[in-house]
């Protein structure tokens, strides 16, 4: 299996990537601004569960097609950003609402069937990342030890540890970006301003993705 020593550095270098705002993280913080600590919180859940899925793609061999792949990867980000885009226009058109979608989600205690689809939209976004696609492809395989076999369980097992760094490193982002919206949540104009911002912050992710490129 892994060693500890394996187990530290790529729990370091996790860190160092995960701690750097990127994708997935500036995501959970527009949801937080737009919708609150509550869609902040299930989209980190998502995010987690589309990372999950990377890890298992690369345990089983697809990563590498894709980092091999400038068209497969190419494709994978195109659609990943324009997701993000279509996802911050519809945050933009509705920031008006942004109060009555706050008094309902006080009255209720959830934002009555927005659970499964921001859940959702979080797994998109995760599973499309193109960060936490190439680190996994690339870096994650580096750290196996395959002389000691079992090499897709190591793999697994690292993904785990990233995964578990990522939901903590996420879910503070998240929070932090929600405590500020309560402030705003006070006043209409305010809270449509922030709602508005979150918007473009997912409007300007999405841009950013698309015009990330690969070194070869």
């Amino acid at each position: 299996m892994v060693s500890s020593e394996r187990l530290l550095a790529f729990a370091a270098m996790s860190f160092l990537l995960i701690v750097i705002p990127g994708p997935s993280v500036l995501f959970v913080i527009g949801r937080a601004l737009a919708q609150g600590r509550r869609a902040a919180l299930t989209t980190v859940v998502g995010n987690t569960a589309g990372a999950c899925v990377l890890v298992v793609a690369v345990a089983l061999g697809v990563g590498s097609v894709v980092e091999r792949s400038v068209l497969v990867f190419t494709a994978l980000k195109l659609v990943g950003a324009a997701y993000l885009v279509h996802l911050g226009v519809r945050a933009w058109r509705k920031r008006g609402s942004s109060q009555s979608a706050v008094t309902a989600v006080t009255a209720d205690g959830s934002a009555r069937g927005g659970g499964l689809r921001t859940l959702w939209e979080g797994f998109a976004v995760g599973v499309a990342n193109p960060k936490t696609m190439v680190f996994f492809a690339a870096v994650l395989p580096q750290f196996v030890d395959r002389a000691q076999g079992h090499v897709a369980v190591q793999m697994l097992l690292l993904g785990a540890v990233f995964n578990l760094i990522a939901v903590a490193c996420d879910s503070v982002w998240g929070l932090a970006a929600a405590t500020g919206r309560d402030w705003f949540a006070r006043s209409p104009r305010r809270l449509s301003l922030v709602g508005g911002l979150g918007g473009l912050t997912m409007i300007g992710l999405g841009i950013t993705v698309a015009a990330t490129g690969r070194k070869d």
